[in-house]
């Protein structure tokens, strides 16, 4: 079995009977249990406290689809090379969008992807909030608004992307690898 992380913290074992039937909806939903599921899972109380923020930032009721937020997820994993999550969020992209190339197009340099002026905006505003969020002022906001979004998306695209950018970093740190199914997905 290939390793998950670089680190020794093997899943509790036998696991609760919530996280067991969490895995095995996971795993029939999905043919596979993510690993970033499996690498929270040597502390329950962890795993749920990453399983809660992720369900409420990426599919909780928004303004933002959940195709926006998984493209938001890929331009900050982008901006951070987090392997993990370029290739999972990636993989969603290709899924929510039908489009295999627009996947890679933000992997690889969102700016060549064909984006309308909302979904430019988005990820302009995810990228500046990656590189220098100190630097935001009302006028990248005001310019998310012109573009149709409300403050409440706005207050949504800088979660996702603070969701990320600390995902990104702890993926990195541990070197969480991908499961080899989303390689191959949707493409």
């Amino acid at each position: 079995m290939t390793k998950i992380t670089a680190l020794d913290l093997p899943m509790v074992d036998p696991l609760p009977a919530q996280t067991q039937k969490y895995f095995d909806i996971c795993q029939d939903k999905l043919g596979m249990v993510p690993n970033v599921l499996q690498a929270h899972a040597f502390d329950i109380d962890k795993l749920n406290a990453f399983t809660e923020l992720y369900n409420d930032i990426m599919l909780a009721d928004s303004g933002l689809s959940k195709l926006e937020r998984e493209m938001i997820a890929v331009v900050t994993s982008s901006i951070n090379k987090c392997f993990y999550c370029l290739t999972a969020h990636g993989a969603a992209v290709r899924q929510l969008s039908g489009d295999p190339s627009l996947g890679e197009k933000l992997v690889m340099n969102w700016r060549v992807a064909d984006l309308d002026a909302r979904q430019h905006a988005m990820c302009l505003f995810a990228e500046r909030v990656t590189k220098e969020s100190h630097t935001i002022e009302e006028t990248d906001r005001q310019a998310l608004r012109d573009v149709g979004f409300s403050d409440r998306d706005i207050f949504d695209i800088a979660n996702v992307t603070g969701f990320y950018n600390m995902s990104n970093r702890v993926a990195s740190a541990i070197d969480m690898r991908p499961n080899d199914e989303y390689h191959a997905q949707n493409r």
